[in-house]
């Protein structure tokens, strides 16, 4: 068990800030990575990445994160027996990334990626979006299920995110407790 301190700035890695050209560069990439992934497996694949707001989006806390997001998806996959094709985790300073490719229908990984976002302890700070063989990523929106919850005030997350509702330290502040809190009690 990785053991966090109570300094979240510290452990969301305070001493190595992103710039937004990084940012949109890490963007381009993983875009083509998932482009060169459906051309290469013609099946649907899960893209995994953080809501991790601010400059800083590498850390103990973000990579413990990601951690629990893997074994949680490695986890669901064997538990469907869905045939797993590939899966590759890139571990960047613009913040951790995964890929997996799964033959299964999209919809139904969709729908699975919901649920552990909105059961799992930390699963709010996961971003799992599922990319259909033609490229298009389903939303929570076809799938009749409601948008992502702010984690402070429970607002759509969209609204807040765009208004810049809440202060960046009160969201890392809470990030970084519902990190710690987990890996002090993990789930059994």
């Amino acid at each position: 068990m990785l053991r966090l301190s109570t300094d979240s700035d510290e452990e969301c890695g305070r001493d190595y800030r992103i710039t937004l050209e990084q940012m949109l560069r890490a963007r381009e990439e993983r875009v083509a990575w998932q482009t060169a992934a459906l051309a290469q497996f013609g099946k649907p694949l899960i893209s995994v990445t953080l809501v991790m707001p601010g400059p800083t989006k590498d850390g103990r806390v973000p990579r413990r994160a990601m951690e629990a997001a893997l074994k949680e998806l490695d986890d669901l996959i064997a538990a469907n027996n869905w045939p797993l094709v590939s899966r590759e985790v890139l571990w960047r300073n613009t913040g951790p990334e995964a890929i997996y490719v799964v033959d299964t229908d999209g919809r139904t990984l969709k729908s699975a990626t919901i649920d552990l976002e909105e059961r799992h302890p930390i699963g709010r700070i996961w971003d799992l979006d599922v990319i259909t063989t033609s490229g298009s990523a389903l939303s929570r929106v076809e799938l009749a299920r409601p948008a992502r919850r702010c984690l402070i005030c429970n607002r759509p997350a969209h609204e807040c995110g765009r208004s810049r509702r809440h202060p960046l330290a009160e969201l890392l502040r809470i990030i970084h407790n519902l990190v710690v809190d987990f890996d002090l009690h993990p789930r059994t």
